[in-house]
């Protein structure tokens, strides 16, 4: 299932809690630390949980590289509050996984280090070991401050037995042409007394809403970081989503179907038909996999507005907090995570487990290009299934057309606070204008209380 090293990729729905001024030391400030210190002793890390194969072969590889240092895992999800709770009292980490989200707002309250130094002391230079636009995800005054891994961008898989029966050719189901797109997904919805029994297109509204913002031209942060959820370009993605669920019963019926379907299970929406095409996020491959034989997809990138493939580059990055104990070690640790050796010792392990297990190997998407095409020319070979196939070389085309969401101190607010905003919208319960303004205004505010000490 979902490519990760240890706990699940989805972002916690709750804000951080904003502590100013509890870092403590010189704002992120890393004088007299001395990152080329041979690692050694014991190492703190929060934020791992349920380590899968990929994980533990990425742990495993840094042990080996790291045989004086004693890793103690806390296995147990990052919290957002929990974490500003840790720091403040003085129980402090030494590196914390967290989505990349939040990254940005815990670098503008000084609670966590820049790692630039230690990237120097280690020798990784980010523009050559990551995507730009992963790096963009955690830079933040010109520095960077985290170690990114993961990017598994959106994509928008085709169920070809419903599209078939109704008609529909692939090069409909286009984002950059709405009429089109309209047009087609009427020939595939289905209902019964008013209630959707089949959707043409399942847009994933409020999962990706980031996705058909930006998309459709919009921008949620300025170059600074500061939101922007009320820029006029915004209002192009709300009503694209809002014609696509006007097409399909409206967004109260849409979500009310898509919230029941079995999407990890044998009647996944797939399997029994239930959407002609949905926007999935490259871990979803992976699901399909054992039901290789039920199904018939295919797959087309997500476009822009200008008729471009388009993806975000959401994922996960490993921190070291202020006032870490043992921060050299922590920096030599993450820098061998994140390695290629460690990315390609992880493609092994899934290689193997997919021998063990069956099902169709889709590659690892890891936030760094080169272990990704050494995985995928390695050990992701033909399935023997051409849709399948065609499916997961679509990933790996939309992988360079990366953007990030924007690196912001409100980062993980703006998101919260855009899917408030689209809910809101497409219900009805605001115009597309007031909803946006209303998300402007919170972020706002969370923007300033993470800013105020600087």
């Amino acid at each position: 299932m979902r490519n990760r090293l240890i706990g699940a990729a989805a972002v916690a729905a709750a804000s951080a809690v904003v502590l100013s001024g509890c870092s403590g030391g010189d704002a992120g400030s890393t004088d007299g630390i001395d990152f080329e210190a041979a690692p050694t002793g014991t190492l703190a890390a929060w934020g791992f949980e349920n380590a899968d194969d990929v994980g533990t072969a990425r742990l495993d590889y840094a042990a080996e590289q790291l045989s004086d240092v004693e890793v103690e895992l806390d296995a147990t999800a990052f919290d957002s509050q929990k974490f500003t709770t840790r720091i403040a009292s003085g129980d402090v980490p030494d590196v914390v996984q967290m989505d990349r989200r939040y990254v940005t707002q815990y670098a503008a309250q000084d609670l966590i280090m820049p790692l630039d130094a230690c990237f120097e002391a280690q020798g990784v230079d980010p523009e050559e070991r990551w995507y730009e636009s992963v790096v963009e995800d955690v830079t933040f005054d010109d520095e960077v401050w985290g170690a990114p891994q993961f990017y598994q961008p959106p994509a928008i898989i085709l169920n070809k037995t419903v599209m078939n029966e109704a008609g529909v050719r692939a090069d409909e189901i286009d984002t950059s042409q709405p009429d089109v797109l309209i047009a087609a997904i009427e020939k595939m919805y289905q209902e019964s007394g008013g209630v959707p029994t089949r959707l043409g297109f399942d847009p994933v509204s409020t999962g990706q809403s980031a996705l058909w913002i930006l998309g459709s031209g919009g921008q949620l942060t300025d170059e600074d970081g500061v939101p922007t959820l009320d820029d006029p370009s915004n209002l192009a993605g709300m009503e694209l989503l809002q014609r696509i669920n006007d097409a399909q019963g409206g967004f109260a019926q849409v979500k009310s179907f898509t919230d029941a379907f079995d999407t990890f299970g044998d009647a996944n929406q797939f399997v029994t038909n239930q959407v002609g095409a949905q926007v999935n996020a490259q871990w979803y491959p992976n699901v399909l996999s054992p039901y290789v034989d039920q199904i018939d997809i295919e797959a087309v990138p997500f476009r822009d507005s200008e008729g471009e493939p388009f993806s975000v580059s959401g994922g996960q990055a490993f921190v070291i907090p202020m006032n870490a104990k043992n921060p050299a070690a922590a920096c030599a640790w993450v820098s061998e995570l994140t390695s290629g050796e460690a990315w390609n010792a992880a493609g092994e392990a899934r290689a193997e487990t997919r021998t063990a297990e069956g099902g169709v190997n889709t590659g690892l998407f890891t936030g760094s290009p080169q272990p990704d095409q050494e995985i995928r020319e390695k050990w992701v070979v033909p399935s023997g299934d051409a849709g399948f196939d065609q499916v997961v070389a679509t990933y790996y085309d939309v992988v360079d057309y990366g953007t990030s969401f924007g690196s912001s101190p409100a980062g993980q607010d703006i998101q919260n606070e855009l899917n408030n905003a689209v809910t809101a919208a497409l219900l009805g319960d605001k115009t597309a204008e007031e909803a946006l303004a209303d998300a402007q205004d919170a972020a706002m505010r969370a923007y300033e209380n993470a800013t105020a000490a600087r």
